[in-house]
């Protein structure tokens, strides 16, 4: 769900390819949310053979709502630091994405 929000619509394959999942394992996935109504499939503008899947509604909220919690958790947290440890996260997280190549 969480590549669903952050790209958009994909397809079974692309979805599987992103998550580095095989094509079946990712149709299983995809039809269980499905039934939990968090995704939506939908025709393929140019290709009768595949489905394009997609958050619904309530899947996107579902989504933005752990997001906003997990952010809630985290500045709690960080608010409870003293300015000295804050700084050192800082540059670790430099570090990090130097690192990571970003």
């Amino acid at each position: 769900m969480s590549t669903l929000h952050k790209c958009g619509a994909l397809t079974p394959g692309q979805l599987a390819a992103k998550e580095g999942v095989q094509p079946p394992s990712m149709t299983r996935v995809i039809a269980a949310l499905e039934r939990l109504g968090y995704v939506e499939r939908q025709p393929h503008p140019t290709d009768g053979r595949q489905a394009i899947v997609e958050l619904s509604t309530s899947g996107r909220e579902y989504v933005e709502a752990t997001i906003s919690a997990r952010e809630a958790w985290l500045d709690e947290r960080l608010a409870k630091l003293s300015p000295d440890e804050r700084e050192v996260l800082s540059k670790a997280a430099e570090i990090i994405e130097r690192m990571a190549g970003r």
